[in-house]
C-alpha cells in the first residue's frame, strides 16, 4: 500500500524557521578533527544541547503553541512528555502568557521533572509501563478544556523540529548523510522534510537504541508495529510505536535506520564531553555513538548529526559515563 500523502512540506518548514526567529535559538555546529579522523569522514554536530531548556523539542513546541487561535491559547496547553517535550512546552506557554499541564512519566528524570515545574507547568505523572500516556493526555486536556500539544505527532511540532536541519544545512551546505535520532519520528520526519528539499541526494539515517527498535521494524514490515515499551537509559527514545503522523513521512523520506547499545551511547557521552566539551542526555548522543561504533556502514565523506539534547543531571551523568562501558 503506498504511503499516505505527507502532511508537512519544505514550506511549512520555512514558515516555522520565521516564526522561531529570535525566539528559539540558532545553535552551534561543532566540527572536531579527532573525530573525523576516527570515522573517516568530516562530520557537523548541530548541537541543539545548547537550544532553549537543553534540546531541539522547544522548536516544535513553540511552533505549535503560537498558532494556537487567541481563545484557546487562553485556556492554556496539555502535553505527555518524558522530560524535554515537558520543558518545552512549558517554556513555549510562558513566553506566550498562558499556563501548561504537563503529564509525566513516574520515572522521567527528576532534572526535568524539576524543570518543567520551574517553568511554571503544573506536572502530573503515572506509570509509563502500565498506562497509556496518549489516551490520558487526551483525558486530560478534554477534563480541562485545554488545547493539547504531543511530543511528535502534529504537523506544526513536525515542521518546527524540522528548522534543526534546515540551520544545520544553511551553514554546511550540501552532506552526503544527516543523522538524526528516533524516538515518535518527529525530529527526523522535520528534518527529512528540510534536508531531502534542499539537497534531494542526502541519505537520512535513524539512530534508535536496540532496546527500543519500533521504527526499524516498522519501516522493514511497511507498517506501524509496536514493541515492548523500551527499558533504556536513552529515555526520550522509549517509545513504543512510531506516530500516526511522523511514520509516513519517514516511510518516504529515511533512508536507513541503525541501532545503538546502551555501552555505546554511554561512549559517544564520554567522547563528546571529554573530546567536545558538551554533555549530551543519551537521546542526544545516539546519532554520535552509531558513527562512533560503526554503525552506519561505510561513512559518505561529509556527515550531519543532530545531537538532540543535554538534559541530564550531574549525578546520572557522573553514573553513567564515570564507570567502564559494558556491552
Amino acid at each position: 500500500m503506498a504511503a499516505a500523502a505527507p502532511t508537512v512540506t519544505f514550506a511549512d518548514v520555512r514558515e516555522a524557521a520565521t516564526r522561531l526567529d529570535g525566539i528559539a535559538h540558532r545553535t552551534p555546529v561543532l566540527t572536531s578533527r579527532t573525530l573525523n579522523s576516527l570515522v573517516g569522514a568530516e562530520v557537523f554536530i548541530k548541537a541543539e544541547n545548547f537550544q532553549r531548556i537543553g534540546a531541539f523539542k522547544f522548536r516544535g513546541a513553540y511552533n505549535a503553541a503560537a498558532q494556537l487561535p487567541p481563545d484557546q491559547l487562553a485556556k492554556g496547553i496539555a502535553a505527555y512528555s518524558s522530560g524535554n517535550h515537558a520543558q518545552a512546552v512549558a517554556l513555549a506557554a510562558r513566553e506566550l502568557g498562558t499556563t501548561a499541564v504537563i503529564l509525566m512519566p513516574e520515572d522521567a528524570p527528576r532534572s526535568k521533572r524539576e524543570a518543567t515545574a520551574g517553568y511554571g507547568a503544573e506536572v502530573v505523572t503515572y506509570d509509563r509501563y502500565t498506562q497509556d500516556r496518549t489516551a490520558l493526555g487526551h483525558a486530560l486536556a478534554e477534563d480541562r478544556g485545554l488545547a493539547l500539544i504531543p511530543p511528535y505527532d502534529h504537523p506544526h511540532v513536525i515542521a518546527g523540529q524540522g528548522t534543526a536541519a534546515l540551520e544545520l544545512l544553511e551553514e554546511t551546505g550540501p552532506l552526503d548523510a544527516l543523522l538524526v535520532p528516533v524516538g515518535g519520528g518527529g525530529l527526523i520526519a522535520g528534518s527529512a522534510t528540510a534536508a531531502t528539499a534542499l539537497h534531494p541526494g542526502i541519505r537520512v539515517i535513524g539512530v534508535e537504541p536496540e532496546a527500543g527498535d519500533d521504527t526499524k521494524r516498522s519501516l522493514e514490515a511497511g507498517t506501524r508495529v509496536t514493541v515492548p515499551v523500551p527499558r533504556t537509559i536513552a529515555d526520550g527514545q522509549a517509545l513504543d510505536t512510531p506516530g500516526e503522523i511522523t511514520f509516513p513521512l519517514n516511510q518516504r523520506l529515511v533512508d536507513a535506520i541503525a541501532l545503538v547499545s546502551d555501552a555505546e551511547i554511554v561512549t559517544a557521552m564520554r567522547f563528546a564531553f571529554e573530546r567536545l566539551k558538551i554533555v549530551l542526555e543519551p537521546s542526544g548522543a545516539t546519532p554520535l555513538a552509531a558513527l562512533l561504533a560503526g554503525r552506519v556502514g561505510d561513512p559518505p565523506r561529509r556527515i550531519g548529526v543532530i545531537a538532540s539534547g543535554g538534559n541530564i543531571d550531574v549525578d546520572r551523568f557522573t553514573a553513567l559515563t564515570g564507570r567502564p562501558d559494558r556491552g
